[in-house]
């Protein structure tokens, strides 16, 4: 198990719950963040993605209760406490943690699978605001908990994943598609193929050689950005439906630019040219995939290059429709001038941005100290992707 725990991280956090808990922990799990390779706002359509975990997580201490109580606690974060007897969703909680953790356990109940109460503290080193899925950690970190105390460890990572994909569109009141709830379930490097709604086809891949791994946020907060991330969906699904589908999966590209003419009578151009991204992302990621599988990191290389250059031109979601402030586009523009091998990309929802980049070996701290001479020292990441996804590390 890829997963090198820190010794003082630990003991703070021991420390911690039994400050909170006056007990002992009894077990501890781990849950990371993801990195989107290739595949940017296809999966709500059924597409295709490449998705990793990387190194980053959020560590959770934790002991089961018998009341039925969950209480979860951070130094950081205002403590998160129910019962699971009551599990409807709540328009107050709606945008806060505890819809979160609520809504995994109605998911699980549900679909008729036992929950019960725990105690945890929790420690995050997942870059908040950074593109790295920090909400899906955590969504997924409560159904492996779930899981592990009181399923037994039969829930399979596909319907870990639901659940939190369930509580962040239901309760949290996001509207999101499964990328980032799967990447942090199966964890490693994999292909993913959403075309099954209920059993989408995960194929895992060999990671690049000689590459190392550079996150940058720009800065920007995702407040207020929920309306930008539903259009892209929705305009897509305007698309598919006005070519008499429900999604753009359904379609082919070569059935999209025969129709153009009549669809630009029916739905905007932006929308248009979100639907050929989606055509064409899903084609870089199987180009992607198949150069990962037979060793060949340039061709991979190539994809990222050009997934980020149709994000920018065609998705659009590099920055705020009618903002001046752009950051991720500047970003992405330094690092154009600094990286003379590698590729770098946006990365995640968009609007408010971060850049993934892949810079030579040896050759991350060079790129690293020139972004963070623009975007600030606490706003570069130095990563790596993982093997494992969230899971119960034994103590």
């Amino acid at each position: 198990m890829d997963i090198n725990v820190d010794e003082k991280r630990l003991s703070d956090m021991r420390l911690f719950f039994r400050r909170e808990f006056s007990q002992e922990p009894k077990r501890l799990f781990s849950s990371p963040g993801r990195a989107e390779l290739v595949g940017n706002h296809t999966d709500h359509n059924l597409g295709l993605v490449l998705v990793s975990a990387i190194s980053c997580d959020i560590l959770a201490f934790v002991a089961p209760r018998g009341d039925g109580v969950i209480d979860i606690r951070a130094q950081e974060f205002a403590p998160i406490r129910f019962s699971v007897s009551d599990l409807a969703s709540r328009e107050r909680e709606k945008g806060k943690s505890v819809s979160l953790a609520r809504g995994v356990c109605a998911f699980f109940v549900q679909n008729g699978y036992p929950v019960g109460g725990f105690s945890a503290v929790t420690h995050s080193t997942v870059f908040r605001g950074a593109g790295v899925s920090s909400s899906a950690a955590f969504e997924v970190l409560v159904a492996e908990i779930l899981n592990a105390l009181y399923c037994g460890g039969g829930v399979s990572p596909f319907l870990r994943a639901r659940a939190a994909q369930y509580a962040e569109s239901v309760y949290f009141g996001k509207p999101c598609g499964l990328l980032d709830q799967c990447g942090i379930a199966f964890g490693g490097l994999n292909r993913i193929d959403f075309s099954s709604v209920s059993s989408p086809a995960v194929t895992p891949v060999p990671p690049p050689e000689g590459y190392g791994i550079v996150i940058t946020n720009t800065g920007g907060s995702h407040a207020g950005l929920t309306s930008h991330y539903a259009d892209i969906r929705r305009e897509m699904g305007e698309v598919a439906a006005a070519l008499g589908k429900s999604v753009l999966r359904e379609l082919t590209l070569g059935e999209l630019t025969e129709a153009v003419p009549r669809l630009r009578k029916k739905v905007s151009d932006r929308a248009i040219l979100r639907a050929f991204h989606f055509f064409e992302e899903n084609e870089r990621v199987e180009r992607a995939a198949q150069a990962l599988l037979r060793g060949d990191s340039a061709t991979f290389l190539e994809m990222v290059q050009k997934s980020g250059e149709s994000s920018l031109g065609y998705l659009q979601n590099c920055y705020v429709p009618g903002e001046i402030e752009q950051p991720l586009v500047l970003a992405l523009k330094l690092s154009g001038q600094i990286l003379k091998e590698g590729a770098f990309r946006m990365m995640g929802g968009g609007f408010a941005g971060t850049v993934l980049a892949f810079p030579k070996a040896g050759r991350e701290e060079e790129y690293g100290r020139k972004m963070a001479k623009v975007f600030g020292r606490e706003n570069v990441y130095y990563t790596s992707l993982r093997g494992v996804g969230a899971c119960e590390i034994e103590l």
